[in-house]
């Protein structure tokens, strides 16, 4: 059996958390920056840094991008995009043509 050893973290604000990655981002922070509607809030923290790294914030944003440019934004994994697309189908929109 492997194990993994957690390491317990300080982030820049205080907050106390454990990581067993190298990833420096803080769970709690994330959680803050949550929006509570809008495409962003139905997605993962590193879905949604994918899409706010290339400017997406909206519907109307991702909407001029082809699913597979999303796709192969680093971040975006598999259960990302039936979200994406109920978020389109909502707003009568759909994924730029290839």
């Amino acid at each position: 059996m492997i194990s993994s050893s957690k390491n317990n973290r300080t982030c820049k604000k205080g907050h106390h958390y454990f990581k067993t990655s190298d990833c420096p981002t803080c769970p709690i922070c994330e959680q803050e920056r949550k929006p509570q509607s809008g495409l962003l809030s139905v997605l993962s923290a590193p879905a949604r840094r994918a899409l706010e790294n290339k400017g997406i914030k909206t519907v109307q944003d991702l909407s001029k991008y082809s699913k597979k440019e999303i796709i192969s934004l680093h971040g975006i994994g598999p259960s990302s995009i039936p979200k994406l697309l109920e978020e389109l189908k909502k707003h009568s929109l759909n994924f730029r043509e290839d």
